[in-house]
């Protein structure tokens, strides 16, 4: 039925995360959606929480939900992270017939041209671009020409295991894990942004306390 690659800091993972992966499965009528906290972000700072604390609160997040997955995959390989090699790596496990999927929200699409073998993508999987409403949105002109060719709808994704480029408008709700570690950081109440128990781990470990 299909298989998602969600990928993120998760520093903390929240409602905005977990609302839209929960929306992109139903978009695109797959089985599962991988969430894959990343070890080194290629493109930004280093997550403010360890990474076997951004494995646990993603755990709790998602418990008791079978269709989200937690994978480890970028954390245990060491080292910066790349999509591509996690894709590739995915798609060795799952067979070459599987349909794929690389869920972006929007802002890490436009920065699509810095990624690494950015290109490569839709050789292994689909993408899912998830748009906020009413946000204007500046590609870069390679990516945009690049994509014109591969546009498809959600139901098209099913019909073969990669190469096609789906726009997607959900919730997206106006989350933010910045925001978060500067409310805990400011002694604010975090309550109905995420989970209950990502909240209690936060505390118990005093995450981000002391965010930058």
């Amino acid at each position: 039925m299909g298989l998602a690659v969600f990928g993120g800091t998760f520093d903390p993972v929240h409602f905005g995360h977990l609302r839209s992966a929960v929306e992109v499965r139903q978009a695109l009528g797959i089985a599962k959606v991988k969430l894959i906290p990343a070890g080194i972000p290629a493109h930004r700072g280093r997550p403010v929480s360890e990474p076997a604390q951004r494995l646990e609160m993603l755990r709790r997040a998602i418990e008791g939900v079978g269709y989200l997955q937690v994978d480890d995959r970028e954390i245990a390989r060491g080292g910066t992270s790349y999509m591509i090699e996690t894709l590739e790596s995915i798609r060795a496990e799952v067979g070459a017939d599987l349909p794929l999927s690389l869920v972006l929200g929007s802002d890490a699409f436009a920065q699509l041209h810095q990624w690494h073998r950015w290109r490569e993508l839709v050789d292994v999987a689909h993408l899912v671009i998830l748009h906020r409403p009413f946000a204007e949105l500046t590609i870069d002109a390679q990516v945009s020409a690049w994509v014109n060719d591969r546009r498809a709808s959600a139901d098209q994704l099913l019909a073969q295991p990669a190469g096609l480029v789906c726009d997607l408008q959900l919730t997206q709700l106006d989350i933010s894990a910045t925001e978060i570690r500067r409310l805990v950081e400011a002694g604010e109440p975090i309550e109905y942004l995420l989970p209950a128990g990502v909240i209690d781990y936060i505390r118990q470990q005093a995450l981000y306390a002391e965010a930058t």
